[in-house]
C-alpha cells in the first residue's frame, strides 16, 4: 500500500502526545497549548476565506441553486479561481488524485458487488476523483449459490468525485440521458464519500447502470438456445411430424405415444424455462444489492455535497495543517542543534513506526514552509530551527492581531 501524506490521528491526540516530553514542566505545557490554540484560530480564519471564495467562485455552476439565484453570479463566479481554490484546499488536505490507469482497472474489476455497471462518460466535460487514506478489511462475498468466501478487501478512508456536465446542445448531439439525476447541463457536482471499495469507485457515479456480464449473458443465452433446440428436434418437433404424417396417410394416430413425447418434450422445456429463470433472477438479485449499496453510500457514507462538501474538505484542510505544524514545530523545538529537512522528516517518520506503528510519507515541505509563514520557522544555510515557546506566543499573537487591522 502507498504510503500517503495523510495523518490518520486527530489534532489533539498528537499534541497530547508532543507536550508529554516535558509534562513535568507545567508552564510549558500550558504555553505549548495556549501556541497551538492561537495557532489554530489562525488557520481557521484562512479556511474561512477560502470557503468565501470557493462558493462565490462555484455559485454559477452550483446545482442546489435555482436559475435565479444562479443568474446573479453571471460575471461573478470563476470557474478557474473555483477550481484553482479546490485543488489547493484538497492539497492541504492530503488528498490526491486517482490516476486513469487505476480507475480503469476499478471499472473493470469489482470486489463486493459482482456486477458490470455501464457509465456514459459523455455527460462529462471533465470528471476527477480525489482519495485520502486507505485501509483493508475482511469482507464475506457470495460465490456462486450458497458457497461465500472471506476475502480482503482495500478501502479509501475518504473519496471526492468532481463532475463537470457539459453543455444541453453536447448532450443533446450525444444523445445522452441524464434519466432522473437533477442535474442542470453545465453545472459541477461534488460528492465525498467515506469507506469506498477501490475496486467498486464507479458505484459512486450517479449515471452508472448495472448491466449483464459476459459470463452473465452465456449462462442465460447458451443453455436456453442450446437446450431450446435440442428439445425441439429431439421430442416435440418429432412427436408433432408423427401425428402430421398421420392425419395425412389416414392412419391410426398413437395418441398415447404421441401425447407422451410432447408432455416429456413441455417437461423438460420447463425445467429449461425455470432454469433461464433463476439465472435472470440472478442478475435482478445483483442489481438490488447494487440498489442497496448505492443507498448504503448516499445514506450511511455520503458526507456532503456540491457546497456541502466545502465544509467537509476545509475541516479536513485545517485539521491536516494544524497537524504538520504542531509536528514539526514540537520536534526542531526538543532538537539541539538545527535540522535540515530531511533529518525532520526521517526523525518524524520514524516516531510514527516506532510509538504509532504507522507508516507515512510526512510533507515536511509544507509543514516548514508553514512555519515559516507565520514566523515560527528560521532557515539558516538549509537547516531549519524555532524560535523558543515564550517568544512564540508573542509572535503568533502579533500575527492574529494584525488579521483584523482597523486604522480611523
Amino acid at each position: 500500500m502507498k504510503r500517503e501524506h495523510y495523518i490518520p490521528f486527530n489534532k489533539e491526540f498528537l499534541l497530547e502526545q508532543q507536550i508529554a516530553s516535558f509534562s513535568d514542566d507545567t508552564k510549558k505545557v500550558d504555553d505549548f497549548k495556549k501556541l497551538f490554540d492561537i495557532i489554530e484560530h489562525y488557520y481557521h480564519y484562512e479556511a474561512f476565506n477560502l470557503n468565501r471564495n470557493l462558493k462565490q467562485n462555484y455559485a454559477l455552476f452550483d446545482p442546489d441553486l435555482s436559475p435565479k439565484e444562479r443568474e446573479a453570479f453571471v460575471g461573478k463566479s470563476d470557474f478557474s479561481i473555483f477550481k484553482e481554490t479546490l485543488l489547493t484546499v484538497l492539497e492541504h488536505g492530503n488528498y490526491r488524485r486517482i490516476d486513469q490507469e487505476t480507475l480503469d482497472i476499478a471499472f473493470k474489476k469489482s470486489d463486493l458487488i459482482g456486477l458490470n455497471l455501464s457509465i456514459d462518460f459523455n455527460a462529462f466535460k471533465d470528471y476527477e476523483l480525489y482519495v485520502r487514506g486507505q485501509h483493508k478489511a475482511k469482507e464475506k462475498v457470495t460465490k456462486f449459490i450458497f458457497w461465500k468466501k472471506e476475502i480482503e478487501i482495500e478501502y479509501y478512508d475518504r473519496v471526492m468525485i468532481y463532475l463537470n456536465y457539459n453543455d444541453a446542445d453536447y448532450l443533446s448531439e450525444k444523445k445522452v440521458k441524464l434519466g432522473k439525476m437533477p442535474i442542470d447541463p453545465g453545472s459541477v457536482v461534488l460528492k465525498i464519500f467515506k469507506r469506498v471499495p477501490k475496486n467498486d469507485l464507479e458505484t459512486i457515479f450517479p449515471n452508472a447502470v448495472p448491466m449483464m456480464s459476459t459470463t452473465d449473458k452465456l449462462f442465460l443465452w447458451v443453455p436456453g438456445i442450446f437446450g431450446g433446440v435440442s428439445l425441439l428436434s429431439t421430442t416435440v418437433i418429432p412427436a408433432l411430424i408423427g401425428m402430421y404424417g398421420a392425419y395425412q396417410s389416414g392412419e391410426k394416430i398413437d395418441l398415447l405415444n404421441s401425447k407422451a413425447s410432447l408432455n416429456q418434450g413441455l417437461i423438460a422445456l420447463g425445467v429449461l424455462s425455470a432454469y433461464l429463470f433463476r439465472q435472470y433472477s440472478n442478475f435482478v438479485n445483483k442489481k438490488i444489492k447494487y440498489s442497496k449499496m448505492l443507498s448504503d453510500s448516499l445514506y450511511f457514507k455520503n458526507l456532503g455535497n456540491n457546497s456541502g462538501a466545502f465544509y467537509s474538505l476545509l475541516n479536513s484542510s485545517e485539521e491536516e495543517v494544524l497537524k504538520e505544524t504542531i509536528l514539526a514545530y514540537a520536534f526542531l523545538n526538543r532538537s539541539k542543534n538545527p535540522l535540515t529537512a530531511e533529518e525532520l522528516d526521517s526523525q518524524i517518520e520514524s516516531w510514527f513506526v516506532t510509538k504509532l506503528d504507522t507508516e507515512l510519507d510526512f510533507d515536511v515541505n509544507d509543514a516548514l514552509l508553514k512555519l515559516k509563514s507565520i514566523g515560527l520557522g528560521i532557515e539558516t544555510n538549509g537547516k531549519w530551527e524555532v524560535i523558543p515557546l515564550d517568544k512564540a506566543l508573542i509572535k503568533i499573537d502579533e500575527l492574529w492581531d494584525g488579521v483584523f487591522e482597523y486604522n480611523l
